[in-house]
């Protein structure tokens, strides 16, 4: 038995205060209450997570900066290189499956309260509000031929888009490349090349998706309005209009018998629609297009506060509650998600504190051997050791279990903190004739100071059998 909410797309019926007006994107109406406070607190921390974390320092470097030329990555006091790829891979899959818990509990909160695109998009929305005014004042300026004071509010608005825009395209490129001398070339025109190329970029970007597209790139590229639908079951909280309550809609004056007259607490006053960043009436049921935001929730519960009806007429309810039934808070969906999270933060905690604080790499030699001066059979490898620590470390290099091999090179060395070290070393074979044409060497580079931290690597000796 299927047991999920079936998703279909509906279009608002043609009296829809969604339409679009000539200057095309959607004319959203102001509004107050507690979730657009919620939605205003989790945008106000985003932008300060975003904008300020670049501009931290920590230990005389950027505090967090994906370093690409070098291939490091500094995140506060902890440094990774490619070979801890696995850890981010990790990450990313507990991110996943966070989003996937939160969809099955509460349907598409973190694309209403969290998301870059939704995010961006208010705050895009509120620079429209202040350069054209509130929605009927947009709806005239649309509509009016141009005029000085059409341009003059036009270009505001888009220049503070493009302000906008550009300030976020620095930042993000500044988490790739150094801010401070990105911010003071930019500052000066002396800005060029592959930099200048990519902050212009996420600044169109920015410009383009929060600006131009808005809505449709919920509605069309985004993947995730797709399968939500997938997740979702009957007792997945999504915002909702209840229609056992609200039918038959109609409007009435503030007092009166509504139910003498047939009529529900809906007074088809359109002010849900009329807030919805994408344009739905939520009242036609569930739909593909609802990001979850919950602007229809306080525009009704305002207008219920005004007609003395009690609020919740829309609200984030579950298709349990909506016939009338009992949502069910624990179900086995949902505590699977929440265990194997668990599991998965734990074992990411442990693989960080176990993460080995010091690399070794063995490339062999091309050349396959070379007989040394003293008639010994010599194989040449290339270790690149990498200190991952905060501070400067001294490491000492040997072979493991090598009975008739010899270490040729320098096997004491210092490396500065989060520093890479190549050394060319050689490999002896003291026996006149070998036992097999190609035996495995063990290398293995240990800290001075603290002889737990050490790291072993493998690779490949070859000699002639005919010698």
């Amino acid at each position: 038995m299927n047991d999920r909410i079936p998703f279909t797309e509906i279009a608002a019926p043609a009296s829809s205060a969604a339409k679009r007006h000539v200057d095309s994107g959607l004319h959203t109406r102001s509004f107050t209450g507690l979730y657009r406070n919620l939605r205003i607190g989790f945008a106000g921390a985003l932008f300060a997570l975003f904008f300020s974390t670049a501009w931290l320092t920590w230990n005389g470097r950027q505090a967090v900066l994906w370093d690409l030329g070098s291939s490091k990555f500094h995140i506060f006091g902890a440094t990774f290189w490619p070979q801890d790829f696995i850890l981010l891979s990790a990450l990313l899959i507990i991110c996943a499956f966070g989003l996937f818990a939160i969809t099955v509990y509460a349907g598409r909160v973190w694309c209403g309260y969290s998301c870059p695109q939704s995010t961006w998009t208010w705050l895009f929305m509120w620079c429209e509000k202040v350069s054209e005014g509130d929605r009927n004042q947009r709806i005239k300026l649309a509509a009016a031929p141009w005029s000085l004071e059409k341009l003059a509010r036009r270009a505001l608005k888009h220049s503070l888009w493009l302000a906008i825009g550009l300030l976020t395209g620095l930042t993000f490129v500044g988490y790739f490349t150094p801010i401070r001398p990105l911010a003071a070339e930019l500052l000066t025109l002396q800005l060029g090349g592959v930099a200048l190329f990519w902050v212009l970029f996420f600044t169109a970007a920015t410009y383009i998706n929060a600006g131009l597209l808005r809505e449709a790139v919920c509605l069309h590229m985004c993947p995730y309005a797709r399968f939500q639908s997938v997740m979702f079951d009957k007792d997945t909280l999504a915002v909702a209009y209840d229609p056992r309550r609200g039918e038959t809609r109609g409007p009435r004056k503030k007092g009166s018998d509504a139910h003498a007259q047939g009529l529900g607490d809906c007074i088809d006053c359109t002010m849900c629609v009329q807030v919805c960043p994408t344009g739905i009436d939520i009242r036609d049921g569930l739909q593909m297009a609802c990001i979850g935001c919950a602007a229809c929730i306080d525009a009704c519960d305002g207008v219920m506060d005004k007609m003395g009806y009690a609020r919740g007429l829309i609200g984030y309810k579950s298709e349990h509650s909506l016939q009338g039934g009992t949502t069910h808070w624990l179900r086995p969906r949902l505590l699977g998600y929440a265990a194997a999270l668990v599991v998965m933060i734990g074992a990411l905690v442990v693989a960080l504190q176990q993460r080995p604080m010091v690399s070794l790499d063995v490339i062999k030699d091309r050349g396959l051997f070379r007989e040394n001066a003293q008639g010994q059979i010599e194989n040449i490898y290339l270790l690149k050791v990498i200190n991952k620590t905060e501070s400067t470390q001294r490491y000492h290099l040997r072979l493991l279990d090598a009975d008739g091999f010899t270490l040729q090179g320098k096997t004491e060395f210092i490396i500065p903190a989060g520093e890479m070290s190549e050394l060319p070393v050689s490999v002896a074979m003291l026996a006149e004739r070998p036992t097999s044409s190609s035996q495995t060497l063990s290398f293995e580079v240990q800290d001075s100071d603290e002889p737990a931290v050490r790291s072993v690597a493998q690779s490949r000796f070859v000699a002639p059998m005919n010698r």
